[in-house]
């Protein structure tokens, strides 16, 4: 079994998430989605709408996703590898080279993102009404 991992904070989930979600298990059988924590966010300066309880539970529902972990830091992705037996680990090409030090534990692989969408440009939109 090939397994797969990523992470995100998959806040206002919109099918750009969902085809991410999808490319990712094309890389293998079995995802793993690290969610970044309400904390972890907080420390970053990002504020979520909604909780991450709702947005694990959201994840839960989306038939790609076999499991979802917490992401409390940064440095928690090596150890993650090694713990889920990760063959892949998969990223959005906006951190093109970020975590290329993983590759001498599992395949590194960024995807391009969905152009036309993001949670950024709708909390945008959104506040221009």
């Amino acid at each position: 079994m090939r397994r797969v991992i990523t992470y995100g904070t998959f806040d206002l989930l919109h099918y750009g998430h969902i085809r991410l979600l999808q490319r990712c298990k094309d890389q293998g059988d079995y995802l793993v989605v690290a969610l970044s924590s309400d904390e972890f966010n907080a420390g970053k300066g990002k504020q979520c709408y909604f909780s991450y309880e709702e947005r694990k539970h959201m994840l839960e529902a989306i038939r790609y996703v076999d499991l979802v972990i917490p992401e409390d830091n940064w440095e928690q992705k090596v150890t993650d590898v090694e713990k889920y037996h990760i063959d892949t680990f998969v990223m959005g090409d906006d951190w093109e080279g970020k975590f290329d030090f993983l590759k001498d534990k599992c395949e590194v692989v960024y995807l391009p993102r969905t152009p036309e969408i993001s949670t950024t440009r709708i909390k945008t939109e959104l506040g221009k009404s």
